[in-house]
């Protein structure tokens, strides 16, 4: 329950931040993803089924702040939590080399979902320009930061998991 709690918290944090704060600061080009951090995150380290649970919240949140067919980033974040949560037995503590190739992977992914459904459907053929000038600024920008933020989702994961097992009662 507390690991849920904590989950729910840390999502909704992302999801104001990434919304609501990023746009503000004139300086950024584009803004990391961190909605799809968390989730890539959660389904790597905890498995399909929490990767799509949290997917399935982070999608419905942007379904709801975003106007647009109901379900479209839903369905993107389900299947991103899907596919991580296979990479599960790959996933060890002190390796941040996978993560990293998930987080690009999973970036060009959801770049090239929403270009084909939201750009190329309304006849703007120019991949060129959308891949120069969006993908590969929000790319890097995402890689960067799941670099920092990674760390911080291992160490909850971590405490989440003492306290789980009764050997921690304190929480950061």
């Amino acid at each position: 329950m507390r690991r849920a709690l904590v989950n729910l918290a840390l999502i909704l944090a992302a999801f104001t931040i990434q919304n609501c704060v990023f746009p503000l600061i004139p300086v950024l080009v584009s803004t990391p993803n961190l909605l799809l951090i968390l989730t890539f995150s959660f389904g790597f380290m905890d498995g399909r089924r929490m990767g799509m649970l949290y997917g399935v919240l982070a999608g419905l949140m942007l379904d709801l702040f975003y106007s647009g067919p109901f379900g479209f980033y839903t369905l993107f974040y389900v299947y991103v939590g899907y596919v991580n949560g296979i990479c599960t037995k790959y996933f060890y503590e002190d390796y941040v080399t996978v993560p990293l190739i998930l987080s690009v992977a999973n970036e060009l992914a959801y770049n090239l979902y929403v270009y084909v459904f939201r750009f190329l459907i309304r006849g703007r053929l120019d991949f060129l320009y959308y891949f120069r000038e969006l993908m590969v600024p929000e790319t890097i920008f995402t890689v960067v930061t799941t670099l920092f933020l990674y760390r911080l989702l291992l160490l909850i994961n971590r405490k989440l998991k003492d306290y789980e097992n009764g050997r921690d009662t304190t929480l950061v």
